[in-house]
C-alpha cells in the first residue's frame, strides 16, 4: 500500500464520512474501509483534526507553514551569529 499525503480538507472530509457511516449503525472497521486508511490513521486524524471546521483547518495549515519558515529563519540567523562571534573573537 502506497503512503499518500492528504490535505487538511480532505481529511475533514473523510473524518465526516467515516462520522455518518458510524451513526448509520456500521462498525468502525466497516466506517474507515471506504475512505482506505487504517484505524490507528483514523484515531490520529480524528485527534489531530476532530472537531475542527474548514476554515480552521486552513488557518491550522497556514500558521504550521509560517512557523516552519521562521524556525529555518532563527537557525540561519543563529548560525550567522555564531560565526561572526567566532571571527570577532580571533586576534589578527
Amino acid at each position: 500500500m502506497s503512503k499518500r499525503k492528504y490535505k487538511a480538507e480532505e481529511i475533514i472530509g473523510k473524518l465526516r464520512e467515516v462520522e455518518l457511516l458510524i451513526n448509520q449503525g456500521h462498525t468502525l472497521s466497516s466506517g474507515i474501509r471506504p475512505i482506505g486508511v487504517s484505524e490507528q490513521t483514523y484515531y490520529r486524524w480524528r485527534k489531530q483534526y476532530g472537531g475542527l471546521k474548514l476554515e480552521q483547518a486552513k488557518k491550522f495549515k497556514e500558521l504550521e507553514v509560517e512557523n516552519a519558515r521562521l524556525k529555518k529563519l532563527v537557525a540561519e540567523l543563529s548560525l550567522d551569529n555564531a560565526v561572526l562571534k567566532e571571527v570577532a573573537s580571533k586576534n589578527f
